[in-house]
């Protein structure tokens, strides 16, 4: 006959689900940070550093260009090119 009286599982039920859960969050901070999405981070079009709105911007950061000139070619580049950043849903502008 057996001695010990069985009074249910105690306690202990909520240190299974409390221990999964640390696991998960564990799992899912360490691909976070390790790069879960890739080498680049959230998704962003690639750079281009030859691009004619990028020389234009260093030129302009070195002080070769004053804003006036950086505002006037931009626009000219946004005529020939298109928006460099369009708008989602593919119209510029507000409503």
């Amino acid at each position: 006959m057996n001695t010990l009286a069985y009074a249910g599982p105690g306690p202990w039920i909520f240190f299974v689900p409390l221990v999964w859960a640390a696991v998960i969050f564990t799992v899912v901070t360490v691909l976070r940070r390790t790069g879960w999405r890739g080498r680049r981070g959230p998704w962003r079009p690639p750079l281009d550093d030859r691009s004619p709105m990028a020389v234009l911007g260093r030129r302009f950061a070195a002080g070769e260009i004053d804003e006036e000139e950086y505002w006037r070619r931009i626009s000219v580049l946004e005529e020939h090119f298109g928006r460099a950043n369009p708008t989602p849903g593919g119209k510029g502008g507000a409503a």
